[in-house]
Parts: structure tokens; sequence; C-alpha cells
């Protein structure tokens, strides 16, 4: 039976050039790899023993990119190995085949919504008039399923955000601050519906997962076993459940070894040994 990992990408298996977090002297810097091109710029990277790594792991095991990205920006990352049959966008509210949304999934996931939540037009009135024009340099909707913000962190005034998060929680929405982003989220939108459905599809009887933030909490939890790296919102709030392993490192040296983790946990040792794994 094959074994599902459903993994974030941003600040998890890809890092832009904040986030890399090279705290060692620049000679023993990590050879690094481009996986992601924006606007001629590159803009992701992670190292090449990681790019090692995703490529035996897609070899072996059913690995499926899970992101809050919207189709388009999910689309423009080159990740190395083979390419995925399934990716999981918009927080769950597009499961790509070969590329292509799912309109049945699709479907199911829009009706689930407008059930469950508070419509996006409020949640996104909401921001335009609560948020402050100081901070706030662009205002976002991701494929007609979430809203977010594009900050200055710097002077992103803090308690707006934990006002907002209560606002929206009475709306059954959900808040994440996410490095220069603030997502405003339905709850009933999950990375973990989504993994769900995949593993049906896929006949997985072992799923595994690994993300940063709080978008990811659900995801780590349906999973049979997870990982998180040592930075994120939930490294921040230190949060762990029993199936949940909290690793130590942070920046891109974190997606090396949630990778090695992954492959160890896929039971494919002999791949994990030649890296590095203990």
């Amino acid at each position: 039976m094959p074994v599902l990992v459903a993994s974030d990408l941003d600040r998890t298996l890809i890092y832009s050039a904040a986030a890399l977090a090279l705290t060692m002297p620049d000679a023993r810097a990590p050879r690094l790899l481009c996986v992601e091109v924006h606007e001629s710029k590159p803009l992701s990277y992670m190292t090449e023993t990681a790019a090692q790594l995703l490529t035996d792991l897609g070899d072996a095991a059913v690995f499926v990119p899970t992101t809050t990205r919207t189709r388009k920006q999910y689309l423009r990352i080159n990740l190395p190995g083979p390419a995925p049959t399934y990716a999981i966008c918009a927080n769950g509210g597009h499961i790509l085949v070969d590329g292509v949304s799912d309109p049945d999934w699709h479907a199911q996931v829009t009706a689930r919504l407008a059930d469950q939540c508070a419509p996006l037009a409020e949640v996104q009135e909401h921001l335009l008039r609560s948020a402050d024009p100081v901070w706030v340099r662009k205002h976002r909707v991701a494929d007609d399923l979430f809203a977010y913000l594009v900050v200055e962190r710097e002077l992103l005034n803090e308690d707006w955000v934990k006002e907002l998060a209560v606002w929206a929680e009475n709306r059954g929405w959900t808040v994440s601050l996410q490095g220069r982003k603030i997502y405003a989220v339905p709850k009933p939108l999950t990375k973990s519906a989504a993994m769900r459905e995949i593993a049906r599809r896929t006949g997985a009887d072992l799923t595994l997962a690994a993300g940063d933030s709080l978008l990811d909490a659900d995801l780590l939890l349906a999973a049979d076993q997870g990982w998180r790296p040592g930075h994120g919102e939930l490294a921040d709030t230190d949060w762990t459940a029993p199936a949940i392993r909290a690793l130590p490192e942070r920046g891109v040296l974190a997606g090396e070894r949630i990778l090695r983790e992954l492959l160890a946990a896929a039971g494919l040792g002999r791949f994990a040994q030649e890296l590095g794994v203990r």
C-alpha cells in the first residue's frame, strides 16, 4: 500500500531569501537551488541536499505538495523530482490532478463554505474598512475562496490582528499571520479534508505531513505522523500533539531535516542513511 506525504511548501520545504535563516559563517552556508522565479527574479530556494531528498521521496511515495497558495502561485514553483500527480492548493479549495483542478472537489468545497460560514464578501469588506493603510501594502482575494493582506510587518499593529481573529472566529473564519501576510480563511476550508480525499483515491495506508503555520495544524493532526520546524506560528506557540514531532532546526536547514524525517518514516531507510538520517 502506498505512503502519502502531504507537505506544506513555504517555510517548510521552500524558503524566500528573507526566510533562509543562514546563521552560519558564509563559507559554511549550504549550496542553494532556486525553485521559483517570479517576474524574472529568483524567489524561493531549498538546499541542494533537500532537493535530492525530495527527489528520492517523490520516487518512492505519493508526494502531495499542500499549500495555501493559489493555483497560479503554485504552478510557478519548479520542484525537483518527478512531477506530483496530486497537489493541494488554496488551503484545500483545489485538488490538482496533473496540474488541473478537479471540478467535483471544488464544487463540494464551495457548497460547504456557503453552508457553514460567513461569505467572503463580508470578510473582505471588513478587512478593507478596518486595516490601516499605514501598514497595508496589498489587499488580495485568493481563488474566490479566502482573503489576505500583504503588510509592512514592522509597522503592523499586533492588537489589530488579535481583534481580527476574534471577529473572524465568530463568523466561522480563522486568521493566520505568516511573515508579511495576514490570512483570513474559512474554517471549513482545510488542507486535511483534501489530504483525506487523496488518501482515499490512492489507497494510502500511511499518511505523513509537515507544516509550520496555524493553517497546517489540521493537516498535521489528520496525518498518522506530523512534523513542524523550529520556526513559524506553531513553534512560536509551542504547539504540539502526540503524533507531532517538533524539530529544533529553523530556516532552510529545517527543510532538509523534515525531508530526512519523512523518508525515514516512510520506511525508506536506505535513502535516509545515505543522506545522514540517524
